[in-house]
């Protein structure tokens, strides 16, 4: 793309890679008023946990966020003495409640009228009228929804099903986390560059092409796996054992930084699964030939409380390659290592948030739901005023049968728009999928579709 316009994650052991069809580019159209009451269909998605208010067979209960597939949407309607929630989906049922408990009931039935009232940072609460008592989360139990005090967890979003969206700032104008870039999930297993697994696992790679021809059709953001072989920083799934001759971590890395000081208006991306020890993962990275020159290092520029930079200023300044590692900073303290960003690698946990990366097996049905894989502690609601984390949304399976891919990579828009942009509140800034070359449209077309817009401001 153009600059110019705890541990390692528990990731499936196999290789890794539902239902609509693939949508155009939304109609642009005007946003509500932060603290406007919605007249269309929302999701009622906890502040805290992100997870949505849906209809458990008559109990109210907090899922995963699941588009339209678990009775999640609600519409707001004016009503004497306040509003009804409507259920999207099911005729004439309603948000009720019965004593502590929330429940669902035809509308109009005792205990389906609620005062909704606009609280801080673009949330709401949905309160008994005439009491002090809300419709909350609670701490003890993330799946259970129930009638109770005030609080943190009293607090929800009202997250449009459909976002209105703007058009995409200009080139001179827009910031990193407007931005959407293909990923190619464990970009080294493609059976071109060298061994990647032992057998059957090397039955299955994840791409079919090299990472530098992956350069070259415009992937920008590459999932790698690290484990120690000898002292170095080697890219293998599951491990190396049983692995002739894998790829060295400094041998990718060396193709990027090659390709980004040749293309000097580009900006590229790594996720490390990291199994390294950061003494081992700091001398690979210092083997690396120009990777100093192109490092781009947020932590020393205040972006946490001040916001991500423009791709326009990042081309200027020559600052093209962003690394993360999904280790924690609390489990390198633990394990007496130098911390990773001391020399240039970002823990990803304080920078992103992701969805959990498995839509199921290589066959069969699919999982649209979109949710953290970090769970509620870092929901893909996480956000503030200053500082937007950036979102990897992961679109394969647990591992990789082609015709699949391509029918997943084809839906990848609607999954998108759908279901893991209203489930984060926000677009993603990394789509990772298999067989980036695979589906139509293709991967890179949603790409596209995407960065001619963002999401309007206030919703």
């Amino acid at each position: 793309m153009n600059l110019t316009h705890p541990h390692p994650r528990p990731r499936p052991r196999a290789l890794c890679t539902v239902a609509a069809l693939a949508l155009s580019v939304p109609v642009l159209f005007s946003g509500p008023a932060a603290a406007a009451l919605p007249t269309y269909s929302v999701y009622l998605q906890n502040s805290v946990t992100g997870l949505n208010a849906a209809d458990g067979d008559g109990t109210v209960v907090a899922h995963n966020p699941r588009g339209n597939e678990d009775h999640q949407q609600w519409t707001p309607v004016a009503v004497s003495g306040g509003h009804q929630l409507q259920n999207a989906d099911q005729s004439g049922v309603c948000l009720g409640r019965s004593g502590t408990s929330a429940v669902t009931a035809s509308c109009g039935a005792d205990g389906t009228t609620w005062t909704i009232t606009a609280a801080a940072n673009s949330t709401y609460t949905v309160g008994v009228p005439g009491t002090s008592q809300y419709l909350t989360g609670v701490s003890s139990d993330s799946s259970a929804v129930r009638i109770g005090a005030s609080g943190a967890l009293a607090r929800w979003y009202l997250t449009p099903v459909t976002h209105a969206t703007t058009a995409m700032p200009s080139a001179d104008t827009r910031t990193l986390d407007q931005v959407t870039f293909l990923t190619s999930h464990n970009a080294y297993a493609n059976g071109a560059d060298g061994n990647f697994a032992s057998f059957p696992v090397s039955l299955f790679p994840n791409q079919s092409r090299g990472v530098s021809q992956q350069l070259t059709d415009g992937v920008r953001g590459f999932m790698l796996d690290a484990y120690t072989v000898s002292g170095q920083a080697m890219l293998c799934h599951n491990s190396c054992d049983g692995v002739s001759s894998p790829v060295p971590l400094a041998a990718d890395l060396q193709r990027m930084v090659d390709f980004l000081k040749a293309n000097p208006g580009e900006f590229a991306t790594v996720f490390l699964e990291d199994y390294t020890a950061s003494d081992v993962l700091k001398s690979s990275l210092a083997s690396v030939s120009g990777l100093s020159d192109v490092l781009y290092r947020p932590d020393q520029e205040g972006v946490a409380t001040a916001g991500w930079p423009t791709m326009a200023d990042l081309a200027d300044r020559g600052k093209q390659l962003l690394i993360f590692s999904d280790r924690t900073r609390a489990s390198d303290v633990s394990s007496g290592y130098a911390t990773r960003d001391t020399f240039g690698v970002m823990y990803q946990r304080e920078w992103t948030v992701e969805n959990y990366w498995s839509m199921g097996g290589g066959i069969g049905d699919s999982d649209w739901s979109c949710y953290s894989r970090w769970g509620t502690s870092r929901p893909l609601t996480t956000d503030s005023t200053a500082f937007h984390p950036l979102f990897v949304m992961n679109h394969f399976r647990d591992y990789t049968v082609s015709g699949t891919a391509e029918t997943d990579n084809a839906k990848l828009l609607n999954r998108t728009q759908n279901f893991c942009t209203p489930a984060a509140r926000k677009k993603p800034n990394y789509l990772a999928v298999d067989r980036y070359d695979l589906g139509s449209p293709t991967p890179l077309t949603t790409v596209g579709n995407l960065n001619a817009y963002v999401l309007a401001p206030g919703q």
